[in-house]
């Protein structure tokens, strides 16, 4: 499966990491604690979704998990700036993504059948 000619994580890595940098840069009108627990959030979901659609399941849940909390540290456990929030996260997800890339694969989809429907 590919989402616009790329890998599902690829794509969902790289949405995460653009809604990082739009909190970054300040486009919003959030507090960086509640561009903190979208950021957060949204990458923990695309982080999940990622890591059902590849092989082993470990390597981006692995980036899933640290990028979302560590955005959320940042949020929470810190008195930080909105762009500092989007700064971590998207710097964490380009670093782990990097990281695990070779690591994951897309996960096998079901196989056609290799014999042609059947005339009744």
């Amino acid at each position: 499966m590919k989402i616009f000619g790329r890998e599902p994580v690829v794509v969902l890595n790289t949405l995460a990491a653009v809604l990082g940098l739009v909190v970054s840069l300040g486009i919003t009108s959030l507090t960086a604690v509640q561009a903190g627990a979208i950021v957060a959030v949204v990458s923990a979901v695309l982080g999940g979704v990622a890591a059902a659609m590849t092989r082993p399941v470990a390597p981006q849940a692995f980036t899933a998990i640290v990028a979302a909390g560590a955005t959320a540290v940042a949020a929470f456990g810190y008195e930080v700036s909105q762009e500092t929030v989007g700064a971590i996260n998207t710097l964490v997800l380009a670093v782990l993504t990097l990281l695990t890339r070779v690591q994951v694969s897309p996960a096998p989809s079901a196989p056609a059948s290799a014999e042609p429907p059947r005339a009744v």
